[in-house]
């Protein structure tokens, strides 16, 4: 079945993790397109502050104080929705929190309720968005990772919850579409975005965390976002930086796994030491609208690639890097035995930037 998505401002749209970074943007933005809003996260104190500002903008939106992973708290988040604006349209499930560290030397307790946050909540907001939107129509759009194809070395964890984020979406999209309901499941894989998912994951590194080049405006993904609230997409990759690892990872996995042992691991450590373990996003609520984080290079606005994807006319350039980024790594998987390991490396990116290595 063919589902007909709302325009934004006649749309009610529910977003968790809606104090920083990611969705904390999103929900500015959508305010500012005319969709009303209910706002979710651990954090009361910020939530109160943006509704404010929403409003004092002209916008409607409410707020919900709820942790994800109680699936007590997801249900009032649905039943506050129907209660203020009779209901919702799209529900992104965008709350998410990390750790760095060697695996060794990360508690299975944390491991567990990394779990529970990134895969459980997730799996707990699109059953209550599939109850509702079953009957009306409308858009579950769950954010995974370009850690959904691959793994970041120090974010093992995160990494598999995003795998599992992608396994279930995609089960459900085929389990709806099997019932001809009238939902779109879209999952959004950003690369590194500049937010401060670093500084609020638990960190078991001797330093401070930091991502890795090249990282995009957290905007990058609100506009993708939106774009799915209103149009049906499958998929969608945030960043031609993100895209070529998960290329990487498909044509040459050894050579990538070279890369995340020898260039990566140094790349996602600052030269700062670590913020007291104890103030992390794992262990308790500390967002406080911030939409940045602590990356030191130059952070990309847009990415050509995902504007290529989300917009047809773009897309005979993006078919035509495409070719070329192939032809380049098989080029690459045909050498990469008979050459010795070079001094320096250039990753040439889908969006035409460089990165010397």
């Amino acid at each position: 079945m063919k589902t007909k998505l709302k325009k934004l401002s006649n749309q009610v749209i529910v977003i968790t993790g809606a104090s920083s970074g990611i969705g904390l943007v999103t929900a500015r933005m959508a305010a500012a397109q005319g969709a009303r809003l209910v706002l979710a996260a651990r954090s009361e104190e910020a939530l109160r502050q943006l509704v404010a500002e929403i409003k004092e903008g002209g916008g409607q939106a409410i707020h919900v104080v709820a942790d994800v992973s109680n699936q007590d708290d997801v249900r009032h988040i649905a039943e506050s929705a129907k209660n203020r604006f009779g209901g919702f349209d799209t529900w992104v499930n965008n709350s998410g929190v990390s750790i760095y560290g060697k695996i060794e030397e990360v508690p299975i307790e944390d491991m567990r309720k990394l779990f529970e946050t990134n895969f459980w909540g997730l799996v707990y907001g699109s059953l209550e968005a599939t109850k509702h939107l079953k009957q009306k129509g409308g858009a579950i759009i769950n954010i995974g990772s370009i850690l959904s194809e691959t793994t970041a070395i120090l974010q093992t964890i995160y990494s598999a919850s995003k795998h599992a984020v992608k396994g279930f979406t995609d089960g459900l999209r085929m389990e709806l579409e099997m019932d001809e309901a009238p939902v779109v499941v879209t999952l959004i894989k950003p690369a590194a975005i500049d937010t401060p998912y670093p500084l609020h994951a638990k960190n078991y590194m001797e330093r401070e965390a930091q991502h890795a080049p090249p990282a995009y405006a957290p905007e990058t993904v609100a506009r993708a976002i939106l774009h799915c609230a209103e149009t049906p997409e499958r998929e969608i990759t945030v960043g031609g930086g993100g895209r070529a690892i998960t290329a990487l990872n498909n044509w040459v996995p050894s050579l990538l796994d070279k890369f995340m042992e020898n260039v990566f691991v140094k790349q996602e450590k600052a030269d700062y030491p670590p913020q007291p373990r104890d103030n992390n996003g794992l262990d308790g609520a500390i967002g406080s609208l911030e939409e940045r984080g602590n990356y030191p290079g130059y952070t990309r606005e847009s990415s050509f690639y995902t504007q290529a994807t989300t917009h047809p006319l773009a897309a005979a350039a993006l078919i035509g890097a495409g070719v070329a980024i192939t032809a380049a790594l098989l080029n690459s998987s045909k050498d990469k035995n008979s050459a010795r390991r070079p001094k320096h490396v250039t990753t040439t990116y889908p969006d035409g930037t460089r990165e010397v290595h």
